[in-house]
């Protein structure tokens, strides 16, 4: 989906690298080697992103690394993005079908930015009929790519409206911070 708007692969290989951990900071040649491109096509796209100001370069120790700028006009626009098409997101939205009858998937804004979460809050929403085995699997394979457990929970659309309408204290918390609709209209989820 992202190739739709984005026509370079290097480009989108190097943003899905540097937004899926957005803190962190990558010597050339290690995104080299975690998107499997070459070298040149890698510099030149980094060039192109960092004249664009939206990648930030570090000299250390002889090597530059290269992080994404938080301050970037369309950072928090570009972070959407790839969780809605990479990682757990993508894979939401590739096996809707498999996983049941889906009114609502919302990621916690702490969890597309990779932030370590508080006991008991949720990383992320799901609301319908799901087939919780197939879920559960998906969120397996995200639970090992992060290295580390994802919360998440899952209710009816019955249950979520009903505890919706008695302003349940859980629900009134999931909306309290920030978050990203993978699938449904926020608009509707909190009204």
């Amino acid at each position: 989906m992202l190739k739709d708007l984005i026509t370079s692969r290097v480009r989108i290989k190097i943003l899905t690298l540097l937004l899926s951990k957005p803190d962190q900071m990558y010597h050339v040649r290690e995104i080299v080697r975690q998107i499997d491109e070459e070298i040149n096509a890698v510099r030149r796209e980094l060039l192109h992103m960092e004249k664009n100001a939206m990648v930030v370069k570090e000299p250390r120790a002889n090597r530059l690394f290269y992080t994404f700028r938080k301050s970037y006009s369309l950072y928090f626009e570009l972070l959407e993005l790839i969780a809605k098409t990479t990682g757990l997101g993508g894979e939401i939205l590739k096996n809707k079908a498999k996983i049941g009858k889906i009114k609502f998937v919302m990621f916690s804004g702490k969890f597309v930015r990779n932030l370590t979460q508080s006991p008991g809050s949720v990383d992320i929403l799901v609301v319908g009929t799901v087939v919780l085995p197939e879920l559960a699997q998906l969120v397996r394979i995200e639970e090992n790519r992060r290295g580390r457990e994802i919360n998440y929970t899952v209710m009816s659309e019955e249950e979520f409206i009903f505890r919706k309408r008695r302003r349940d204290p859980f629900i009134l918390g999931v909306f309290s911070g920030a978050r990203l609709m993978i699938i449904g209209d926020e608009e509707e989820l909190v009204s």
